[in-house]
């Protein structure tokens, strides 16, 4: 999915909700409806019922225009892997629809529409199909194990129809701050035993690296070795280069390459990582290294945010330095 589209369908929201002047966030709350008994709900239950409620405040404004049914396909869809129900092209014209038809319901001026002209017919399905494709389904792709897609669109209902709900607004907060607060340590806790792993994998590694005849170990642990000589000047700390390389994790796995993207990158050495700036420093114009570069020299512990660097991985890179600016 490209990140417009799904830009594209979260503005509907944003559009919904100024129409009316002010945000609903803005808006006095309603008087919470009393919540039913909770006790025979289980925690996936309580969590999808918890996030329902969050969904369906930021729908409102523009709830009578969504078909929930297509957008529960839509959403598991999403959540089984599947392509989205409804194309891009076809999402955008029914965003259009949507943001046209809003603004006339609200007395305001559309460029191209003549005044008092009535506003465009919304496909509600389409509508359903656009919000569980692009924002409701990716947006909660991450959580499709800890919710139950039941009660978050029993919890949606409800609200939609002004029913009684199964959690307060409150409740729900609560039940969202404790997930959120449990899956924080989760990950954390991951991060620590995952660092722990590539430190060790890597220091093996270049332990054994450093044995290996033309391989040569600098004070900081930096390891490189001389590819192809070169006979041009070499760079300072605070040049500005431009090279080609590729990028591997010790697996052999390919994380970033200029090389594949057909042209080579200009930096700064003070702008990149401390093994890049130590190992490119010793280079020659014209010629090309191979550098093992320890977790500490790269990214650290946080690694890069997503992946693929994981924490504390060492990198091996190989570097061709091309030409150099003062």
């Amino acid at each position: 999915m490209k990140m417009g589209m799904r830009g594209a369908a979260a503005s509907v929201l944003i559009l919904a909700m100024g129409t009316t002047g002010v945000a609903l966030s803005q808006q006095p709350a309603a008087a919470p409806a009393a919540a039913k008994e909770t006790g025979n709900l289980n925690p996936k239950q309580k969590l999808g019922y918890a996030i329902g409620g969050d969904v369906a405040r930021s729908l409102e404004a523009i709830k009578t225009h969504i078909d929930l049914a297509a957008m529960r396909e839509a959403v598991q869809a999403t959540f089984d892997g599947k392509q989205p129900l409804i194309t891009q092209a076809d999402a955008q014209k029914t965003d259009t629809a949507l943001r046209t038809s809003m603004a006339i319901a609200n007395g305001q001026q559309v460029p191209g529409q003549a005044p008092g002209s009535a506003p465009p017919k919304v496909d509600n399905r389409q509508v359903g199909l656009m919000l569980g494709s692009y924002m409701v389904g990716p947006s909660l792709a991450e959580l499709k194990g800890d919710i139950e897609l039941d009660a978050l669109f029993d919890a949606v209902k409800a609200a939609f129809d002004g029913g009684q709900p199964k959690l307060s607004q409150e409740e729900g907060a609560a039940i969202l701050q404790s997930f959120m607060a449990t899956k924080q340590a989760e990950m954390q806790a991951k991060a620590a035993q995952l660092g722990q792993t590539n430190r060790q994998e890597g220091n093996a590694f270049l332990a054994k690296n450093k044995t290996v005849p033309g391989v040569v170990t600098t004070a900081s642990g930096l390891q490189y070795q001389v590819i192809r000589p070169g006979s041009g000047e070499r760079p300072l700390p605070s040049s500005k280069v431009k090279v080609n390389y590729e990028g591997k994790l010790l697996d052999g796995t390919v994380f970033d390459s200029s090389y594949q993207r057909g042209q080579p990158v200009e930096f700064g050495l003070d702008q990149v990582i401390k093994g890049w700036t130590e190992g490119v420093s010793l280079m020659p114009v014209g010629s090309k290294y191979r550098f093992w570069i320890p977790g500490e020299l790269a990214y650290g512990e946080n690694g890069t945010q997503g992946g693929p660097i994981g924490p504390n991985a060492t990198l091996t890179f190989d570097v061709e330095l091309i030409s150099v600016q003062p």
